[in-house]
């Protein structure tokens, strides 16, 4: 019987990323989402936990950047594998060290245009838009010490139409993540 992986997914905000996944792996013999982590006690990603019976640990900018609290919280769990979806703070490099090359995310744009601090949600949405660009999309990246910059792992893209708006875009790009992530994440996974 092999190993079942142990995915920690990291949020900020309403969770529907980290739901799906909890979700596509919930009948999973190789992985499962152990853990959900989230810098944000008012986050809705704690509800949907709550609701899929998944732990969930909340935890301070100190916890994060200026002690190892978090990495031994991913311990404590026997965490293999760490996913950011919807994760709004730069990982600090002893976490990078300590999952290398175990750290993904998406962004909601086709790195590496639209990327970098501040380029999250909807003002990624804006930005594009407002560049008239023809083509928006998903990127899944391994995570390193910057913004949006580590190698691109998958890409999948949808085109704009003149009458776009931040929310039609972010619906297309909600419903990319949510057909690409979970499998992409397996992939990886299981065989990264």
């Amino acid at each position: 019987m092999n190993h079942l992986k142990k995915i920690a997914v990291f949020a900020s905000g309403s969770g529907t990323n980290a739901e799906n996944i909890i979700r596509h792996f919930s009948g999973s013999k190789t992985s499962t989402v152990a853990l959900i982590l989230t810098n944000n006690p008012k986050a809705g990603v704690i509800e949907r936990a709550k609701n899929a019976g998944t732990p969930y640990v909340v935890f301070s900018r100190t916890d994060f950047y200026e002690s190892d609290a978090v990495i031994k919280i991913l311990q404590h769990h026997q965490v293999d594998f760490i996913v950011l979806a919807g994760f709004l703070w730069l990982v600090p490099q002893k976490l990078i060290l300590a999952f290398e090359n175990k750290i993904i995310n998406i962004h909601p744009a086709l790195l590496p245009c639209f990327g970098g601090k501040g380029l999250y949600g909807t003002h990624v949405h804006r930005a594009v838009i407002a560049s008239r660009a023809l083509l928006s999309g998903i990127t899944i990246h391994y995570v390193n010490d910057k913004f949006d910059e580590g190698e691109i792992i998958f890409q999948a893209a949808c085109h704009l139409s003149k009458d776009d708006t931040v929310e039609t875009l972010a619906s297309k790009i909600h419903e990319l993540e949510y057909r690409y992530f979970p499998t992409v994440i397996e992939k990886v996974v299981n065989h990264g």
